[in-house]
C-alpha cells in the first residue's frame, strides 16, 4: 500500500522543505492544483528533477483539453496526472491514448461522483486507476465515511486511491477497503513534525 503525500496550498519553498523532511516515508508526491495554478509546469519539472526515484502525480484536474494537459504534465516529468470523472469520454479516451504513448497514467478523479453507472462507464473507456476523493469543501461537513467507500463496491478491477482529510485518527476505517494508494495532505503538511506525522501514517498502513 502506498503513502501519496498531496503538496497543495503551499509555497514553492514550503514544498521543497516537506519533501526533504518526509521523502523516506512517502511513495508518490502529487503536486496539488493551487501548487500548479501558482508555480505551473516547472515545479513539477523540478520536484522530479530532485525525486526522480518518487512517482510524481500532478493534479492538473482536467476536464477538457485533455490531450493537450496531459503532454504538458508528462512532457514537464510527471508519472501520472488527474483528470475529472464528469469530463467528456472523448476527454478521457484523450488522456488514456497519451499516457500509453507516453508510458504513463491517468487517475480519474471520482469528486461528485454518485452514481456507479458512470464507474462502469469509465471501466469501458480503459480507466484502471481512480481516486476516490472527498473534497476540500465536502469536509467542512465531516470525514469521509461509509457512504463515500462504497461506491466501488464491486469494481475489483480499478486500482483505487482514496483521498479527503485523510489522518491518523480517520485511517484505519479507510484501510477497511484495503486502497492501494492513500493519499494524506494537511495531516502531514500542518504537522508540527511533518516527518513524524508520516511516518506514523506509513507504519498504521504498513501493519
Amino acid at each position: 500500500m502506498k503513502l501519496q503525500l498531496a503538496l497543495d496550498r503551499l509555497t514553492r519553498d514550503e514544498c521543497f522543505h516537506l519533501l526533504q523532511e518526509t521523502a523516506p516515508y512517502v511513495d508518490w508526491v502529487e503536486v496539488g492544483t493551487g501548487v500548479i495554478k501558482e508555480y505551473g509546469m516547472t515545479i513539477v519539472r523540478e520536484i522530479k528533477q530532485q525525486y526522480p526515484e518518487k512517482i510524481i502525480v500532478a493534479d492538473m484536474k482536467t476536464c477538457d483539453a485533455g490531450k493537450h494537459e496531459a503532454i504538458q504534465a508528462f512532457e514537464a516529468g510527471a508519472d501520472i496526472t488527474t483528470v475529472m470523472a464528469f469530463s467528456a469520454d472523448k476527454t478521457i479516451k484523450d488522456t488514456l491514448e497519451v499516457a500509453k504513448q507516453y508510458g504513463k497514467q491517468i487517475m480519474i478523479d471520482l469528486l461528485g461522483v454518485t452514481d456507479q453507472n458512470r464507474l462502469a462507464d469509465l471501466q469501458q473507456l480503459g480507466a484502471n486507476l481512480v481516486s476516490l476523493h472527498f473534497g476540500k469543501d465536502m469536509q467542512q461537513e465531516g470525514s469521509i465515511g461509509a457512504g463515500q467507500l462504497e461506491l466501488l463496491n464491486g469494481f475489483t478491477k480499478f486500482e483505487v486511491a482514496v483521498a479527503g482529510g485523510i489522518d491518523a485518527k480517520s485511517l484505519p476505517g479507510v484501510l477497511e477497503i484495503n486502497p492501494d494508494t492513500v493519499i494524506v495532505g494537511s495531516a502531514i503538511t500542518k504537522a508540527a513534525n511533518p516527518a513524524e506525522a508520516a511516518a506514523t501514517l506509513k507504519g498504521l498502513m504498513n501493519r
